[in-house]
């Protein structure tokens, strides 16, 4: 199996698997969400690297070990992908998003259409009429400091088990860990306050212009983005296929992690 290092590019740290021989295809990289970091990736960047195909997934939001990354925005997060995508010189790459990471990733796709050698979507949103779910509109309102100032280690072990996950200790430590210094909380609301839907209205419509393939990988029982997002993908997508993981909710590459790794790797060898 190959190991997985942890490595920094300017403010941006990211997980990275090599291949132990020959690079075969485009490079992996994966985008997560909310709460998570490039921590969930390590089961797909292991399985992925196996197969001779180059894994990277960027700490994103000042979560994981990107505590100086600035501001937790939606705007300061492209920014900070974007630049790094080009810093680290790569030229196309499949792109992997989840939850916050369907912003960033595909608002960047949109933009580099001619580097996307295909797309896995999973549990997100990216349209302009897009509404909040009832968690986040409670955090871009002014209770938002309250809500995140109660937050302990055990409602966020709540959080992460809501879909019926379970998620071992050491992930769950590791995820509290921006949260118990500080600045997972400020971060949080940095970014919910900063995703206005309407925001995305410039890219409404270029998902159709990507031409590579595209699987779109969901959790069935998902209470935050429901099912009905995902067929939306299916439709805007010029080639794309919908894979839902019955039995699994929002945190799809957990709950159904053995499931999704396998769909992934199948759908880089074409299958």
């Amino acid at each position: 199996m190959a190991a997985v290092e942890l490595k920094r590019e300017g403010p941006v740290a990211y997980r990275e698997a090599l291949p132990d021989g020959p690079t075969s295809g485009p490079p992996l990289v994966c985008v997560h969400g909310f709460p998570e970091s490039s921590l969930m990736w390590e089961p797909l960047l292991e399985a992925a690297a196996g197969t001779g195909r180059r894994g990277l997934a960027p700490d994103l939001y000042r979560f994981g070990d990107s505590a100086d990354f600035g501001p937790a925005t939606f705007e300061n997060s492209r920014e900070r992908f974007s630049a790094w995508i080009d810093e680290l010189g790569l030229e196309s790459a499949v792109i992997v998003v989840h939850d916050w990471g369907g912003f960033v990733g595909l608002s960047w796709a949109c933009d580099n259409p001619d580097r996307v050698a295909g797309l896995v979507v999973s549990d997100t949103g990216f349209f302009a009429d897009g509404k909040w779910h009832g968690m986040a509109e409670a955090l871009r309102s002014d209770q938002g400091e309250a809500l995140v100032g109660s937050l302990d280690r055990g409602g966020f072990t709540g959080l992460l088990n809501s879909g019926g996950e379970t998620f071992s200790e050491a992930e769950i430590d590791a995820y509290w860990e921006p949260f118990a210094a500080g600045r997972g909380q400020a971060a949080t609301l940095e970014f919910y306050r900063s995703m206005d839907f309407e925001k995305l209205g410039p890219w409404q419509g270029r998902l159709a212009e990507i031409d590579a393939p595209a699987l779109i990988l969901w959790g069935a029982e998902d209470p935050f983005a429901p099912l009905a997002g995902a067929k939306r993908f299916e439709r805007e997508l010029a080639d794309a296929r919908l894979v839902a993981i019955e039995g699994a909710g929002h945190f799809v590459f957990d709950g159904g992690r053995e499931r999704c790794v396998n769909g992934v790797l199948a759908f880089l060898a074409g299958d």
